[in-house]
């Protein structure tokens, strides 16, 4: 199954910066109530090539939801042909989600991508971005703050705290997410077809005993090498 393009990639980032932009207007963030009983996480990593070369490893696995078990993993690698921008991420790293989703026997029908959702300076995380592209719910689940101000969460396992756009204290971009007492939160932003409260109750629902929510806990393991654990039977 090829899904459709939604524009080229080879762009400089005065005009990924432009498209950015653009795509921002066509987001839709509001949830739609479809039933889910697959999640998929997405991670990539920047290893060098066998020649020296710099690429892309994205891995996407599958897992059941809510039980969480791990159905299936696939990884592909791409050259790298766009620089290191802060807020580009998603023109450097796409391209090898994107051939790694081709691989998939099974598309899930939710994801949780490590990275940002609108939680970003011009609304358009990796999350946002690859939920438009393949047209399905994204959520983006970031270790750190990219963009916004809020109050610190409680320091209990579901304690929050609104994310607020720089630009307004009235727009809710996202959740700060603690997912483990006295660790650090998570950034919790809709990336595509989910809103912000469902976008925390999800990765919420994905969170087990680590920090990190499941999917994208699994994904950054298998993009860094790892194997996933059989299907169960």
């Amino acid at each position: 199954m090829t899904d459709p393009a939604l524009h080229p990639w080879d762009l400089d980032p005065a005009a990924a910066r432009r498209l950015q932009a653009e795509l921002r207007a066509r987001l839709s963030l509001a949830w739609d109530g479809r039933a889910v009983s697959t999640v998929g996480g997405i991670d990539a990593a920047v290893p060098l090539g066998p020649e020296g070369q710099q690429v892309a490893r994205a891995a996407i696995v599958v897992l059941s939801f809510p039980a969480l078990e791990p159905l299936e993993a696939v990884t592909a690698e791409v050259p790298l042909t766009f620089p290191y921008v802060p807020g580009l991420l998603s023109f450097r790293e796409a391209p090898a989600i994107l051939a790694a989703w081709q691989l998939l026997q099974r598309r899930p029908h939710l994801l949780l991508v490590d990275g940002q959702g609108i939680a970003h300076p011009r609304g358009l995380g990796l999350a946002s971005h690859l939920g438009l592209w393949l047209g399905l719910p994204t959520i983006g689940v970031a270790k750190s703050r990219l963009y916004g101000r809020h109050a610190p969460p409680g320091p209990a396992h579901g304690d929050r705290a609104d994310l607020l756009s720089q630009a307004s204290a009235a727009q809710v971009i996202g959740t700060v997410l603690r997912t483990r007492p006295r660790t650090n939160p998570l950034y919790v932003s809709p990336g595509h077809l989910i809103d912000v409260p469902r976008a925390a109750e999800f990765a919420l629902r994905c969170v087990t005993r680590y920090r990190l929510p499941e999917p994208t806990r699994w994904a950054h393991q298998v993009a860094g090498g790892a194997a996933l654990p059989p299907p169960p039977t």
